[in-house]
C-alpha cells in the first residue's frame, strides 16, 4: 500500500468519524429538545453556548435518575384533587391566601412523589425532566406568589396564579383534577356548578 493510499484511507476514516459524531450530536440534541420542550430553548437562551445548555440538561437527567420517585396511589391522587377543588372554591373569598395554599399544596405533592422541595431552582431542575411543558406555569405562579407576599399582586394576577398552579397540578396528577373554569368564573350558588364538578 502506497503512502498516498494510506493518507486517503486515513482521511476517509476521519471524515466518516466526523459524520458519525455530528449525527450522534444531532440525535442527542433532538432527544433533549423532545424531552425538555420549551425548557430546552429557555436553558439555551440562559447559557453561554448550546453545548453548555445541553450539558446542564443532561446533568438534570442524571440527577433525576438518582431520585426515588413514587407514583401516587389512587387515594392520594383523589385527596390532592379534592384539596385542589376546595382551594379553587375558596379563591373568591380569599384570593391571596388561596395562592399561598396552592403553592403549599404543590410542594406537598412533589414531596410525596419524591422530588426535593428545598430551593425553587432545584425543584424546577428536577421537575423539568418529566414535567418541562408545565414549568412556565410553575414559574409564573411562583413569581405571583412572591409578589403576593410583598402585597404587589392584583386580583387578576392572583386568578392567573391559580390557573397556572392548576396546570401544574394536573400534570403532576396525570389528569385534570377540576373543571376547566378559571376560579373567578366559578359561582358556588349556581346550580350548574354542582353538576360540572
Amino acid at each position: 500500500m502506497s503512502p498516498t493510499q494510506v493518507v486517503v484511507i486515513v482521511i476517509v476514516v476521519l471524515v466518516v468519524a466526523a459524520l458519525v459524531a455530528v449525527a450522534l450530536a444531532a440525535a442527542r440534541r433532538r432527544s433533549l429538545r423532545q424531552r425538555f420542550g420549551p425548557e430546552y430553548d429557555r436553558v439555551v437562551a440562559e447559557r453561554d453556548s448550546r453545548s453548555a445548555a445541553e450539558r446542564e440538561l443532561r446533568d438534570r437527567e442524571r440527577r433525576h435518575a438518582e431520585l426515588e420517585l413514587t407514583p401516587l396511589d389512587p387515594e392520594s391522587r383523589a385527596r390532592y384533587a379534592a384539596a385542589w377543588e376546595e382551594l379553587q372554591v375558596r379563591f373568591v373569598d380569599s384570593p391571596g391566601e388561596t395562592v399561598g395554599d396552592a403553592d403549599e399544596l404543590v410542594s406537598r405533592l412533589i414531596a410525596e412523589r419524591g422530588y426535593p422541595t428545598g430551593d425553587f431552582s432545584d425543584q424546577i431542575a428536577h421537575l423539568s425532566v418529566e414535567h418541562a411543558r408545565t414549568l412556565t406555569h410553575y414559574r409564573d405562579a411562583h413569581e405571583i406568589r412572591l409578589r403576593t407576599e410583598r402585597g404587589e399582586a392584583s386580583t387578576e394576577e392572583l386568578r392567573q396564579a391559580v390557573v397556572h398552579y392548576r396546570a401544574l397540578i394536573a400534570d403532576l396528577l396525570g389528569e385534570e383534577p377540576v373543571g376547566h373554569q378559571p376560579p373567578a368564573q366559578r359561582r358556588p350558588d349556581h346550580p350548574h356548578d354542582a353538576t360540572s364538578r
